[in-house]
């Protein structure tokens, strides 16, 4: 039999034409068969994510700024990339105030590191947060912590009005958005040559950060020599540290009774001055006068053929004073009014109607 006859047929049966379309037919339906029947693709494996902990540094922020940042605030900037922030540590500095952040960053993992938003999170790398609330920029400063805070004790000493000298209180705190950041723990407070200016020593509880090896409030490492701010809505100080560790003076207080001496006194002060007479400050005495002793003053005098004399001064007076004196006993000596004092120093005392300028005798 002719595989194909004079017609065109296959074997004489089938026109060619309908046994190609057939065959198409066919091949169509075996080609859609095997792509429904063929198993489903492996899903795509999950990233691997990891976090970290790291410091942001976001310098000094307005006020409102400051008040909106708090821990637990979130940002995504992409998928698989999250920060938190786990503290917030607010610091004076010129004026301002300072926000270092505590973050946590999560994204996938990268060699020994992960991938933040596109690259690496590394120390001195530029960082966003945005909120529904605020935004802010700030610098990677440290990798794998948070920042180190402590509180850090300091006694500061400063000069000050006698109103403000009147107006700190023991527990005053200093309040940057809404965070304390320093207690007031105690005061003391001296007169000085100015009777409108007080000395005062102030014990402080610092919030504190650990900075390389440092302990630092604000910009200003502690440690003694260096000032530092203090401020509420009453009142401001800037005082130099001169203790740190603790927050009363160094020594423990007793009263002490020491002769003092004044030399050729004008009739005028030399009558002001009496027993009895005290200086106080903020309810405590640190100064009472109990005896005054009074005797004329002496002159030296010269001669026209050269001989010296000593004569009585003919109304200046010569005065020596008891006075009990509320020191401080320390491991190094006796300090009076925070100042070292032994035979031959020299003395200030605010006596309220005077002050007077007097000469250690003996201690």
């Amino acid at each position: 039999m002719e595989l194909l006859d004079d017609d065109g047929n296959l074997f004489g049966v089938v026109n060619v034409v309908d046994a190609l379309v057939v065959l198409f037919v066919l091949a169509v339906v075996a080609a859609g068969a095997a792509f429904v029947l063929q198993p489903d693709p492996e899903p795509a494996p999950e990233p691997e994510l990891a976090t970290t902990n790291a410091t942001l540094d976001l310098g000094t922020q307005p006020s409102y700024i400051v008040e909106e940042i708090e821990a637990g605030d979130t940002y995504s900037p992409a998928g698989n990339t999250d920060l938190r922030i786990t503290d917030v540590h607010l610091t004076p500095q010129n004026g301002d105030t300072r926000v270092i952040l505590g973050v946590n960053l999560r994204g996938t993992v990268s060699g020994d590191t992960i991938d933040y938003n596109g690259a690496p999170p590394r120390v001195g790398r530029s960082l966003t947060i945005q909120t529904s609330i605020y935004q802010v920029s700030g610098t990677l400063r440290d990798l794998g912590s948070g920042p180190e805070t402590t509180t850090t004790d300091v006694v500061v000493e400063d000069t000050v009005s006698t109103e403000t000298a009147t107006a700190i209180q023991t527990g005053d705190t200093y309040t940057l958005g809404g965070t304390d950041i320093a207690t007031v723990e105690s005061v003391t407070a001296y007169g000085t040559d100015n009777p409108d200016r007080k000395r005062v020593l102030v014990g402080l509880s610092l919030a504190t950060l650990q900075d390389d090896g440092d302990v630092r409030f604000g910009g200003t490492t502690v440690r003694e020599g260096t000032t530092i701010p203090f401020q509420t809505s009453e009142y401001s100080l800037t005082g130099s540290i001169q203790r740190v560790g603790a927050t009363n003076p160094q020594g423990e207080t007793a009263t002490r009774t020491m002769t003092l001496q004044l030399e050729d006194v004008p009739p005028a002060k030399a009558d002001s001055i009496h027993t009895g007479l005290t200086e106080t400050v903020r309810g405590t005495t640190i100064a009472d006068i109990t005896d005054v002793d009074r005797e004329a003053a002496t002159v030296i005098l010269t001669s026209r053929d050269g001989n010296i004399y000593e004569r009585n001064h003919p109304v200046n007076q010569d005065l020596t004073l008891t006075a009990d004196l509320t020191i401080r006993e320390t491991a190094t000596g006796v300090t009076f009014k925070g100042r070292t004092i032994q035979q031959g120093s020299n003395v200030t005392l605010d006596l309220g109607t005077t002050t007077v300028h007097a000469t250690v005798v003996s201690t």
